[in-house]
């Protein structure tokens, strides 16, 4: 009689284990794939440049934006993100050998593409990523010095770090910090004005501070 009571319950055991390995192997395999985000970023330029001719630097003025992007998830942990947002940038040499030249602004389109790693604690999600981006530079506006303006489209790599905070299984907070690399050569017509056509060299290489809220589906 004890021995049919003990396998009585080790059989009610081993059910009951083999259910909970059950509904944590459904749990792992019916997680949320997708993510979207809405922030707004500040994008702020850590600029430099090399001119020619005239000499001097250049000066980004910083952008204030909403930006959308979107997350897929290949396992819990590791998860790739694009990002997507576009920017209008006031431009200006300075220190020059003819003083400050307005180069009037010029819009930026940096569709961004990240690997990330997610390392949840919780509700709270800290995440680092990298990957590239490709940067369109367009509807240029060239300012009142110069005759026109043309930037150079460019590759560039990206780095990024920031976490959700969950507030329901769907709706999560974020806070994402960006440094994206991006580099373009820049030709300024300027023959009325200076007699001559100035090419640069700039890096721009903003920094990009955004905090949102996000979806899972």
């Amino acid at each position: 009689m004890k021995k049919a009571v003990f396998g009585v319950f080790l059989l009610l055991g081993i059910v009951q284990l083999t259910a909970q390995e059950d509904v944590q192997q459904q749990d792992e395999n019916t997680f949320k794939k997708w993510q979207v985000r809405a922030r707004i970023i500040s994008v702020i330029p850590n600029e430099s440049a090399t001119i020619e001719t005239i000499g001097g630097d250049v000066s980004i003025a910083t952008a204030y934006v909403p930006e959308l992007d979107f997350t897929y998830f290949f396992t819990e942990n590791w998860a790739a993100e694009l990002i997507l947002a576009t920017t209008n940038h006031d431009v200006e040499a300075i220190n020059t050998a003819v003083g400050t030249i307005d180069l009037g602004d010029v819009w930026l389109l940096p569709p961004t593409l990240t690997l990330q790693y997610h390392y949840p604690l919780g509700d709270f999600k800290p995440y680092i990523g990298a990957g590239i981006n490709y940067t369109i530079f367009y509807s240029a506006d060239e300012g009142p010095v110069a005759d026109a303006i043309d930037y150079d489209n460019s590759f560039g790599f990206a780095f990024q770090a920031g976490f959700d905070y969950a507030l329901t299984d769907t709706w999560f907070l974020n806070l994402d910090i960006k440094k994206i690399l991006i580099q373009t050569d820049a030709t300024v017509n300027a023959n009325t004005a200076l007699g001559a056509t100035v090419g640069a060299d700039v890096d721009i290489n903003p920094l990009v501070i955004g905090i949102g809220i996000g979806m899972k589906f």
